[in-house]
């Protein structure tokens, strides 16, 4: 159980870093090789033919481009399950970086300590605390490049790709997606306004749509009215589907890997593995 419940974590907090992002294990060898192949299975929905007993404690880091500060976790052998009434089972969260101050390195732990005190209870802590907290202070704070310029660029093609075509996609992340009022809405919706694509239901939820540029707009929108935990939309940009066949219907997936198969047959994954979406389940 806490096995799976470490595993579940550790898709959520790789499945919802944006680009500029990364997450590594911090591990010898031959415990990320067994790490990384426990998460595979995970996504993937497959059966690994030996695991080691015990299983090594995880290690883990999250980094940003360009950053001077990153930050590194590690889960003790029983987390989440003992670590309300065992303090030897909460994660360790260290603060880590080159020519960070005494006083810059006292404030950063002092931030994550009253952050881990918010999310303490909740099902996914050090997601929340990491993908909610820690990495959003981190671009605030300016310790990564000013992506501006890069922003504006983007923009501007988008704008561009907008007088050649009429056709939209979008794609749009959550913590999860359980609901079956979400569920049925996705389906209602995309039949209303003649929208494909499809939603992975479970944790983390993905929706992935593609229509027309005013259909496809309101969808997001509609979306984004619900109540969400975490929702991101990713983007939502023009594409040509003039070649398109595989633009029928709503489907509903249960694996990331699914997810990562079906955009493989639409011909777009890359839209998904260079966001980190599925990314070890392509490894």
């Amino acid at each position: 159980m806490c096995l799976d419940s470490q595993l579940q974590e550790l898709q959520l907090i790789q499945h919802s870093l944006l680009p500029g992002e990364s997450f590594s294990f911090a591990l010898p060898p031959e415990d990320s090789r067994i790490w990384s192949s426990l998460l595979h299975s995970f996504n993937t929905a497959t059966t690994l033919s030996s695991l080691p007993s015990p299983v090594p404690q995880v290690k883990f880091q999250v980094k940003t481009t360009d950053a001077r500060i990153f930050f590194e976790v590690q889960f003790p052998e029983r987390y989440p399950e003992d670590s309300d009434v065992d303090t030897a089972q909460v994660p360790f969260i260290s603060v880590n970086g080159e020519g960070i101050s005494r006083d810059e390195h006292h404030r950063w732990r002092t931030f994550v300590q009253e952050k881990s005190a918010e999310v303490q209870g909740d099902d996914f802590p050090i997601y929340q605390l990491l993908c909610m907290h820690l990495l959003p202070k981190l671009h605030e704070d300016g310790h990564s490049v000013d992506t501006a310029g890069t922003t504006d660029i983007i923009e501007q093609q988008s704008t561009n790709r907008l007088l050649e075509t009429a056709d939209y996609h979008a794609l749009l992340t959550s913590h999860h997606l359980v609901s079956p009022t979400k569920r049925r809405s996705l389906q209602r919706w995309s039949s209303e306004l003649s929208i494909s694509g499809f939603s992975k239901v479970g944790y983390p939820g993905v929706i992935y749509a593609q229509g027309s540029q005013e259909n496809i707009q309101e969808f997001v929108a509609n979306v984004k009215s619900m109540q969400w935990l975490a929702l991101r939309v990713r983007f939502v940009e023009p594409i040509d589907l003039a070649n398109d066949e595989h633009h029928q219907g709503w489907t509903e997936f249960q694996k990331v890997g699914e997810v990562v198969e079906e955009m493989k047959r639409r011909g777009r994954d890359k839209y998904i593995t260079e966001m980190g979406i599925g990314s070890s389940a392509l490894q």
